[in-house]
């Protein structure tokens, strides 16, 4: 007898071969039959009418610091992931000299949108080390697998300490020492090494990050380290600069070390080089015999405005800046009064301390209505120019200022609108559909547990089977066995990890039972639910009938079970297929 049996459910392997309808069987935490007639199970589920799919493998994340306090992992979990890699994007939180807490929480907090406060009071900081932090994650156990970056701000700031300045140019022992620390870290389990090059990433003292000036040759010689230990994924999320040729020094490395280098690849203003220029160019190294690969989201990269949030239309409006400091309950007296609401609306925004390098994306913020728009219940994330603030306001014969400063106020001040400030130039997203068919491009880019106060989209899991598999209406759809391979065994294989990703005997019995007519993103919304009361924005789904994590039911109808099957993740991990060969 089986420990458990999925019954009757329409498989969708990973591979992206067409689905089928059979019984899955699990002994302990491994796939062992797939077919008709397996047997009985302890515990069967009953998938008939469900699809049957891997769990998700979300690639880049930033739970560094919630993983250390937080064993649901949430709002991942709730969305079919049952993997993630975290420490993207050149933050993370080890290695860390005890002076340098602070100084590694500014850096996240500026990059990230978490609370400073929420990390200062949950990190217990008992690592110094990569491998001491590694050893610190195993502790805690969780409805997940965690794997890690060894990310290039710490190692920066252990090495250089008070010399980290923006422009800091490390000596030649110095990059030897980050090389080392670098080649630790990996031997001791980290999955890679990240950076970031974009001028968007700041600290919460409005410092560029370490790795925005490093030189080719700095970053060239840390993947050498993990060319030493024989694997490691090169991340990074840069401007693309022409001037930094970005694309000759990736592919150098890849030939080089025979390792795979990926980069966030969006349509953004920060980019100097366009999306469709990204991907020729990285093509173009390809040919030569480099593996770069392109992480692409799925969505607009939105920002979600609410008074309570870290951003919205009306901050820099001086009544706005007299009752910042209030507490909510006092924020919202003054913000439903009529004539506080005249006032502000009244006054012209001050941007007279905004930074001029993000000066042109708060203007949009402030006033860019045709490209805001309202989330109400049954929100479609590529909207048209017909639901944007700017037409609703005009079809209601008000101002566009009036109309958001009221759907903010709405549902007792807790209104939400959506800016997509990347990927979505076009006003649509027919640019991802031949993407989507590439092998030289993975789905990514979810920043779960990051940007707390702005962006919510570690549902892009969801948004995936309910917007881009069965409701998109403005252009063409991904078929379900596509899908499903690009966000399971694609991303399992990008970051070594063979023994997921795929409904097969051997594999890990990472599953998730979804019903596909009832999959559905709830609305989102605001909790303060953090260490400290840090906030942070959820959006939970329906449809997910249960989450499998190794063997172990973790979700049911999108409850928690209160099992924590999860692990830490070292190094690549292989598969035994003995099973199979049975």
């Amino acid at each position: 007898m089986h420990d458990l049996v999925i019954r009757g459910g329409t498989v969708v392997d990973g591979s992206g071969a067409q689905p089928f309808v059979a019984d899955v069987a699990i002994d302990g935490d491994r796939i062992v039959a797939v077919g008709a007639d397996i047997g009985a199970g302890r515990e069967e589920i009953d998938a008939r009418g469900r699809i049957v799919t891997p769990g998700f493998v979300d690639v880049h994340t930033h739970y560094d610091g919630q993983a250390t306090w937080d064993p649901e992992m949430a709002p991942s979990s709730w969305h079919g992931v049952t993997t993630v890699v975290m420490g993207n994007c050149g933050v993370g939180f080890a290695p860390a000299r005890p002076d340098r807490h602070d100084w590694l929480i500014g850096l996240m907090e500026g990059v990230e949108d978490i609370p400073g406060t929420a990390l200062a009071e949950g990190m217990s900081w008992d690592w110094e080390t990569f491998p001491e932090y590694m050893d610190a994650l195993e502790k805690l156990p969780r409805t997940i697998d965690v794997a890690c970056h060894v990310p290039h701000g710490a190692v920066r700031a252990y090495v250089l300490g008070d010399r980290e300045k923006p422009g800091a140019v490390p000596t030649a022992e110095d990059i030897v020492e980050m090389s080392r620390i670098v080649e630790e870290g990996v031997r001791a389990g980290a999955l890679g090494f990240s950076t970031s090059r974009t001028v968007i990433h700041k600290s919460v003292d409005g410092e560029v990050v370490p790795g925005t000036t490093a030189t080719a040759e700095e970053l060239i010689e840390i993947g050498r380290a993990m060319g030493r230990v024989g694997y490691g994924v090169f991340e990074m999320a840069s401007d693309l600069n022409r001037e930094w040729n970005e694309f000759d020094w990736m592919g150098k490395l890849s030939r080089e070390t025979g390792l795979p280098v990926t980069f966030a690849a969006l349509q953004s203003i920060a980019k100097e080089l366009p999306l469709d220029e990204q991907i020729e160019t990285m093509r173009a190294e390809n040919a030569k015999g480099a593996n770069i690969v392109a992480q692409i989201a799925l969505r607009g990269n939105g920002i979600i405005m609410a008074w309570r949030g870290t951003v919205h239309p009306f901050r820099f409006r001086p009544s706005w800046r007299a009752i910042e400091a209030l507490s909510w309950d006092e924020q919202k007296a003054k913000l439903l009064d009529p004539a506080f609401r005249a006032r502000l609306l009244a006054e012209e925004n001050d941007f007279s301390e905004v930074p001029k390098d993000i000066m042109g994306l708060l203007m949009v913020v402030a006033g860019g209505w045709t490209m805001q728009f309202e989330m109400d219940e049954d929100f479609d994330y590529e909207p048209g120019p017909e639901a944007s603030i700017a037409a609703r306001a005009a079809a209601a014969g008000i101002d566009p200022a009036a109309y958001a400063y009221d759907l903010l106020c709405r549902d007792d001040g807790a209104g939400f609108a959506y800016l997509p400030i990347l990927n979505y130039a076009d006003g649509n997203l027919d640019f991802l559909e031949a993407l989507q068919d590439a092998d030289d491009t993975v789905n990514s880019l979810s920043d779960g547990g990051a940007h707390c106060g702005t962006i919510c989209d570690a549902a892009s899991p969801t948004f995936m089977l309910q917007h881009w598999v069965r409701d998109r209406k403005r252009g063409g759809r991904i078929p379900l066995e596509r899908a499903i391979k690009r966000q399971c065994r694609d991303t399992a294989l990008l970051y070594g990890l063979e023994d997921r990703g795929l409904i097969a005997p051997g594999y890990l019995a990472d599953i998730n039972v979804v019903d596909m007519e009832r999959i559905r993103l709830g609305k989102p919304w605001l909790a303060f639910d953090l260490p400290a009361g840090g906030k942070r924005l959820l959006q939970k789904a329906d449809g997910y009938d249960a989450t499998i994590k190794s063997g172990v039911v973790t979700f049911r109808g999108g409850e928690g079970q209160g099992a924590y099957p999860g692990t830490v993740i070292r190094g690549p991990q292989r598969v035994e297929l003995a099973m199979a060969a049975e």
